[in-house]
């Protein structure tokens, strides 16, 4: 199994959990979330005084899926979140030892 961490633009978010869930995902976590990258944020007046804002705001999505799955889960996800502008996102993934699903004890790829 593995995590897939999404890192995208806000209005990117419903677009991108339709394309999910047309993929057959069946569960993901959406936190909000803020941080900076290779844009640094960008400068706004307050008062007629110059402020920088470095934490840009983003959606972080993360989903457990089975290995199988992901390749084409970074696809779809390329695929909608792609503007070619900088600030697009990132993704990760990492292995995933164990996944139980409480209220049954499934484990392993059953419990996603």
């Amino acid at each position: 199994m593995k995590r897939i961490t999404a890192i995208i633009r806000p209005e990117m978010l419903e677009p991108m959990k339709d394309a999910l869930i047309e993929a057959g995902v069946h569960g993901m976590s959406v936190s909000e979330i803020q941080g900076f990258g290779k844009q640094h944020g960008w400068k706004e007046y307050y008062r007629g005084t110059e402020v920088l804002l470095n934490m840009v705001p983003k959606v972080r999505v993360e989903l457990v899926v089975a290995d199988g799955e992901v390749e084409g889960l970074i696809d779809t996800i390329c695929s909608v979140a792609k503007t070619g502008e900088v600030g697009d996102g990132k993704i990760f993934v990492d292995p995933v030892e164990e996944a139980v699903r409480i209220r049954t004890g499934e484990r392993g790829e059953a419990a996603l």
